[in-house]
């Protein structure tokens, strides 16, 4: 069998490629261990000037992380009695990852071409440059399987304008390369015609200038004008609903918004985990006051080491992703029956691993 992951070198560019296209390029950690010490590596080798990272495969950037597998070492866990690593090494090691990425001292260009959700985002989201293609799809759908968006996102979606990254956090919607420009979750869309010289024209690039300004030359000539956008409308209505305070205001809000938006809102968030909902908004809200995304991604790995142990998780990757049922039971089923104090303990330190920064492996 092919390596999850490939790495090559060619021309200054050290180039990653996620090769799992049956998998939808699904993340594994056995990828997140391949991935960092070539990026720590690159990082230093003078003869590197950029990381290129995209995907085998049409329709799939990254769909995500392998959350089945984390299901099932729970599943183990809980039924043999036998602590079984993935469910802390995974989250550790990935938000590790996603902290070197962002810290990265060099271009880091992330050429997206399709689906690119959860884990995929975490790969991507602090790039340098995000390149979107036709079949670009964007989405955190992780309330609705009992997690929260993670990799990042208690960073990067607060600072998304007129509150569109809890709006995107807490319905999971799904956006094209439109909206993904409109947002700035990318920074640049090339059609499909144009795909393949782009990249051969990164890869030939002459290294004349500065590593990024080569870079933004390129990507200036193969940039076509934005996709339709589907949120553009909604912005100022959005914007009014998602900026309560705190998530009662929020969710009384919807609930008396008779608009075509409100209607849609209210059987969207039906669907999905009511404690998901309630640690998101808070994830977020805390996220927006962080001074670093090294902090963001301490508190997000308290929160899905929380969430492992709890019910909700294992409870939603059963029925959207094993049994395919689509009818999760959540507990608590209501989001009034999710108090403060039951949000606040998703908060909480992890006795005995914390995720600390300067990471020792990356040393800065």
């Amino acid at each position: 069998m092919s390596d999850p992951v490939l790495f090559n070198v060619t021309n200054g560019w050290g180039v990653i490629t996620l090769n799992r296209p049956a998998a939808l390029n699904a993340l594994t950690l056995e990828m997140i261990r391949m991935i960092k010490p070539q990026l720590l590596a690159w990082r230093t080798d003078p003869a590197i000037q950029a990381v290129l990272i995209t995907a085998a495969g049409e329709k799939a950037f990254c769909a995500g992380g392998d959350v089945v597998a984390i299901y099932q070492a729970i599943q183990e866990e809980r039924r043999s009695g036998v602590e079984m690593s993935l469910t802390r090494d995974f989250f550790f090691e990935e938000y590790a990852l996603n902290g070197l990425i962002a810290g990265f001292p060099k271009p880091y260009v992330a050429l997206l071409g399709g689906i690119t959700m959860g884990g995929g985002v975490g790969l991507s989201a602090m790039a340098s440059h995000r390149v979107a293609g036709e079949r670009y799809l964007y989405a955190m759908p992780e309330t609705g399987i009992g997690l929260f968006p993670d990799v990042g996102g208690g960073w990067f979606l607060p600072r998304l304008p007129d509150q569109m990254g809890l709006y995107l956090a807490l319905t999971g919607d799904r956006v094209g390369a439109g909206d993904a420009l409109d947002l700035g979750l990318a920074t640049h869309f090339v059609a499909a015609e144009h795909w393949s010289a782009m990249i051969t024209d990164l890869q030939t690039c002459n290294w004349d200038q500065p590593a990024a300004t080569v870079i933004d030359r390129v990507l200036a000539r193969h940039q076509g004008p934005a996709p339709a956008t589907k949120l553009a409308p909604h912005r100022g209505h959005i914007r009014q609903l998602f900026s309560a305070s705190d998530f009662s205001q929020l969710w009384a809000a919807i609930d008396r918004d008779d608009s075509p938006l409100g209607v849609t809102l209210r059987q969207t968030l039906a669907s999905k985990s009511p404690t998901s909902l309630r640690v998101s908004f808070a994830q977020l809200q805390n996220g927006a006051a962080c001074d670093s995304i090294e902090q963001v991604l301490t508190m997000e790995y308290r929160l899905s080491q929380h969430s492992m142990a709890g019910h909700d998780f294992s409870e939603g990757v059963r029925a959207l992703l094993v049994d395919k049922d689509k009818s999760p039971k959540w507990s608590p089923a209501t989001v009034g029956e999710v108090s403060e104090t039951f949000v606040e303990q998703f908060f909480s330190p992890i006795a005995g691993r914390e995720l600390t920064w300067p990471d020792p492996q990356v040393g800065q």
